[in-house]
């Protein structure tokens, strides 16, 4: 393979996840898809979006922008709360006690940041009454209780004594007989008791809300005009079991103080923010408890929002090398990121292939970019190394991540037998009463399927509402040089014509896909037989 050129080997250089990044880098690095003025708000809100989206990154870049407006942002990796065991192990305790260690743990994270600011900010540093009452919140996390058996033993124990004497004597002399006595008499009385107690159980956390909530508010109080920015990043990475009690906390604790914002960053699908548990209803409900939520999947596909999709990527990818060519004084990368498009592909429809393979996903963005850099070695990124690119991070990347999930895999297999192959079309129509079904968003959430636009109507179905739905362009490439390649993605008319859009990887025409409708049933009665 031959050398690559400085600004391939940049492109290979870039750090493909936000935490790989220092403060400031992240920073400089963020592009903003119109998504900030939506989260910039005091209102609380959950941040949804798939692997790659850029969750991490823009609460990141909210952080700083909080900071310097002088509010406190807490930034805390919900993967790095809790043990293995402690969490993950649905053995290791009931599931109240694990949600408690989880909260415990938490708001232990919580106290050692807001610490964290006071040494960073001259004026908390010297304000006891925020170190005190920092204090008062570690004292109310902190308290355990022992559960089991008590056992009371009394003992008494009781004494008495006594002692009498007499004594007398005469004495004969000139004067007389002389009578003299001694008497004496002495007592003494003694009385123990001792209880002791004997606790027999295991130790448990034990949180009074009341006493968390009364700590957060009188630190809130303390701030003024200040606000702390609760940002809690990889929800979904909490078990699943658990995610209700920690959203009834944020409910119960958290989401009433007037001083505090919460930003929560999700994967929808892996979310479970409400639950039934002995008949009562814990968590957070969204919309009332929190402010609508945002989602990032829908800010940057391609196709209907082509420039603004174009104008992000661009942004990314320059920011993204001009913090590459930073750390090289001497290198030439700092004279051409500016123009980055004429300077790393053959033409701008190599860049735009490179924005319709990422299916608006700005880290897939990356690999894509990096993988077709590496084929290109010396020379420029062409439209085919791209589609090379996208195949090969779709084999390795997305197949990969449902690999253990057999039904998901057999439902992939069905749609491109039934859509893609049978039907040579790229995109498809999902009911909505079909939207939530699981191995359908298993797929989505893997990014082999994307959701190319909510709110469609099907021609033979009025009355329905439906989602435009699309195979992921890796996929698609796949199948190109195959006998079953797709024509294009939709037919030409609705009239029954049998011609397609003559493109290697088709533009969506959502006029002509009022027929193509996905029939879930239809595939889960193939399974039964």
């Amino acid at each position: 393979m031959s050398a690559l050129s400085p600004l391939n080997r940049a492109f290979n250089q870039i750090p493909k996840r936000a935490e790989k990044q220092e403060g400031p880098q992240l920073h400089e690095t963020f592009v903003d898809s119109g998504v900030l003025d939506v989260i910039n708000i005091v209102d609380h809100q959950v941040i949804y979006g798939r692997r790659g989206t850029g969750k991490t990154h823009a609460l990141s870049y909210l952080g700083s922008e909080a900071s310097a407006n002088g509010d406190l942002a807490l930034f805390i990796d919900l993967r790095t709360i809790g043990s293995a065991n402690g969490l993950l192990d649905p053995q290791s305790a009931v599931v109240t006690e694990r949600a408690a260690r989880l909260l415990v743990d938490l708001l232990g994270q919580l106290h050692e940041s807001l610490i964290n600011a006071v040494i960073e900010d001259s004026e908390l540093i010297d304000d006891s009454n925020f170190v005190e009452k920092a204090d008062q919140l570690l004292t109310a996390i902190t308290s355990v209780r022992v559960l089991g058996d008590v056992e009371r033993t009394d003992e008494a124990e009781s004494k008495d004594g006594g002692k009498d004497g007499a004594a007398a004597e005469v004495t004969l002399a000139g004067g007389g007989p002389k009578f003299t006595g001694k008497w004496s008499s002495e007592t003494s009385s003694e009385e123990r008791g001792l209880q002791r107690e004997t606790r027999k159980g295991t130790e448990q956390i034990s949180l009074n809300f009341s006493d968390v909530t009364k700590a957060l508010r009188d630190l809130g109080k303390t701030l003024s005009s200040r606000r702390v920015w609760l940002l809690l990043d990889e929800w979904s990475s909490v078990p699943r079991d658990l995610q209700p009690y920690l959203a009834h906390f944020l409910t119960r604790c958290v989401l009433p103080v007037q001083k505090f914002t919460v930003k929560i960053a999700a994967i929808e699908q892996q979310s479970n923010f409400r639950a039934q548990v002995d008949g009562q209803t814990i968590g957070i409900e969204l919309g009332a408890d929190m402010g609508a939520h945002v989602n990032l999947d829908d800010f940057l596909v391609y196709e209907g929002n082509e420039e603004r999709a174009r104008s992000f990527f661009q942004g990314l990818f320059a920011k993204h090398l001009k913090s590459v060519a930073a750390e090289k004084p001497n290198s030439p990368l700092a004279r051409i990121v500016g123009n980055i498009v004429s300077a790393a592909f053959t033409d701008k429809r190599a860049f735009d292939e490179l924005v319709r393979a990422s299916e608006g996903v700005p880290r897939d963005a990356l690999y894509i970019a990096a993988k077709a850099a590496m084929k290109a070695g010396p020379e420029e990124i062409s439209v085919p190394l791209i589609r090379d690119a996208a195949r090969d991070w779709y084999h390795g990347d997305k197949m990969n991540s449902i690999a253990s999930l057999t039904q998901a895999r057999r439902l992939l297999e069905w749609i491109i037998t039934e859509v893609i192959r049978r039907k040579r079309a790229r995109a498809f129509l999902v009911n909505h009463a079909d939207a939530r079904d699981a191995l359908l968003l298993a797929l989505f959430d893997a990014r082999v399927l994307h959701i190319i636009r909510h709110g469609y109507s099907a021609q033979d179905q009025p009355g329905e509402r439906f989602d435009i739905w699309g195979i992921d362009y890796g996929a698609y490439v796949d199948l190109i040089h195959t006998q079953s390649a797709p024509l294009g993605a939709l037919p030409v008319s609705d009239e029954g014509d049998d011609r397609y859009v003559d493109v290697d990887v088709p533009m969506q025409d959502h006029r002509a896909i009022r027929r193509a409708v996905l029939d879930l049933q239809q595939f889960y009665a193939s399974e039964e037989i």
